[in-house]
């Protein structure tokens, strides 16, 4: 049972990255090549190679990718790799299907309008593909690697990475277009965190209210989230209370207000969000007694 329980598991994994990968290609061939648009990542890295010290385009991507794929093994882990191994060779194979699906098509001769869809398209599938436990390949990993190392979000150190990328490349390059593929990492960056984020949402939840117990074995029993019980003193009275501590995902929010409000209608809340919750109940699963 345990088997096909990770079998299955699997299968969906590599589904998603399959369908971010096509998402990706289709984003490329609509709106990225047809306004021959400068690029960033390893391909603009490889322009910039070319340029200066005339290494071949292919050699210092097929080259990067390694060194990247090694990186990624040591400090991702080996699941990582082989996941990011299958986007290697998918991405390839699936943006010439995409480059003759589309053919002469254009969709729009407007290049601001491109940029933004590229965004679009390219954030949303390297959002699903980076959440799948997975990666493009290239100028993913160090992002990912900084991440887990640091803590800096991927979605930041990605624009700071694609934007110097592409900065370096104004000597040599259209400066106009390499304007418009800036606007284009900085949708795809603020839609790669929206994606990453997903899902994720949590809020954390300041109760004060004299009916202090209650209210916390409500939201345990009700809404099936722990509570924890804080020592306090009002500013005015200097009467000693207990205020409600909890964390709940954003739509459990108006569930946790109702059930507050049921208990006393004049307690006072404090709500504002929380960038990141570990632990039993979010991150790991919840254990009852």
């Amino acid at each position: 049972m345990g088997n096909e329980k990770n079998y299955s598991k699997v299968i969906k994994q590599v589904l998603i990255i399959v369908f971010g990968l096509t998402v990706y290609a289709f984003g490329v061939a609509l709106f990225v090549l047809p306004m021959d648009m400068i690029a960033a990542g390893t391909t603009g890295m490889a322009l910039l190679a070319q340029r200066l010290w005339g290494i071949p385009i292919s050699t210092f991507v097929g080259a990067f990718n390694i060194l990247m794929f090694g990186l990624g093994w040591l400090e991702l882990g080996k699941k990582f790799a082989l996941t990011t191994l299958i986007a290697t060779f998918y991405y390839p194979v699936m943006l010439d299907v995409a480059i003759a699906v589309v053919g002469d098509m254009v969709i729009s001769s407007d290049p601001m309008l491109c940029a933004i869809f590229a965004g679009l398209m390219i954030g949303f599938s390297l959002g699903i593909v980076i959440k799948a436990g997975a990666s493009t390949g290239g100028m993913d990993i160090p992002p990912l690697v900084m991440k887990k190392r640091i803590g800096i979000p991927v979605s930041v150190s990605m624009y700071v990475f694609d934007a110097v990328i592409l900065i370096a490349q104004m000597p040599f390059g259209d400066k106009e277009r390499i304007l418009y593929a800036l606007i284009m990492v900085m949708i795809y960056t603020m839609v790669l965190d929206k994606v990453l984020m997903m899902g994720t949402k949590q809020v954390q939840v300041k109760i004060f209210s004299s009916k202090y117990e209650e209210i916390s074995e409500a939201i345990r029993v009700k809404l099936d989230r722990g509570t924890t019980l804080l020592h306090m003193e009002g500013g005015h009275t200097r009467q000693k209370s207990m205020a409600v501590l909890s964390v709940v995902s954003g739509r459990e929010l108006a569930q946790l207000n109702d059930i507050v409000m049921e208990q006393d209608p004049c307690a006072f809340m404090i709500v504002h969000p929380v960038g990141e919750v570990h632990g039993r109940g979010f991150t790991l699963s919840k254990m009852y007694k």
